[in-house]
């Protein structure tokens, strides 16, 4: 499986710790008018600086990013720790809708705001996933065609799968998604 998901550093470690089980996207501009579409149901998180600013999450996100930002790989290479696999998604067609999700990501209030009035249409997409840890990261040599404003890339060979375990428990696990689709649309 060589599909993965670019995604702000300080996010993938939230999705890894088990804080949030929760991406909420726009699209990048790469993705053209049709924008974002949750088209791969499992997937390597991709962790990137790109365009990611630390004032952008909340106080306790912008300690971890402090905290892990010693630790990213050097440049030039991308380092794969986590696989998500999609179990739930939902177009978000309003602002309350997003914020109904407050304390489910990192994300500031703002940046909500931006990204639902942002574009052709409003709204976010919301995917729930469940992510797995490998026993040890992979670093991978960055490429040219990583590079840019898209969501999704093709990597250059299969990262390995052997070993991957869960980041949350089954009953934690649950216990968030249960509450993720009591608030949000059918």
């Amino acid at each position: 499986m060589r599909i993965a998901f670019k995604e702000w550093a300080v996010v993938v470690d939230a999705l890894g710790r088990g804080d949030q089980i929760l991406i909420l996207r726009k699209g990048g501009i790469a993705e053209g008018p049709g924008g974002f579409k949750a088209e791969h149901p499992e997937f390597w998180l991709f962790p990137t600086l790109f365009h990611q600013q630390r004032e952008r999450v909340i106080e306790p996100a912008r300690w971890r990013y402090d905290e892990i930002a010693p630790h990213l790989p050097e440049v030039g290479k991308v380092r794969l720790e986590f696989l998500a696999r999609v179990v739930g998604v939902w177009r978000l067609q309003t602002l309350a809708e997003a914020e109904r999700l407050r304390d489910q990501h990192i994300w500031r209030d703002e940046v909500i705001a931006g990204r639902c009035d942002w574009g052709r249409e409003p709204g976010l997409h919301a995917l729930a996933v469940r992510v797995f840890r490998l026993p040890k990261p992979v670093e991978w040599p960055m490429r040219p065609e990583y590079a840019g404003c898209k969501s999704w890339v093709e990597l250059e060979a299969d990262p390995p799968k052997d070993g991957l375990s869960p980041v949350l428990g089954e009953s934690e696990f649950a216990a968030k998604l249960e509450w993720l689709r009591s608030v949000l649309p059918a």
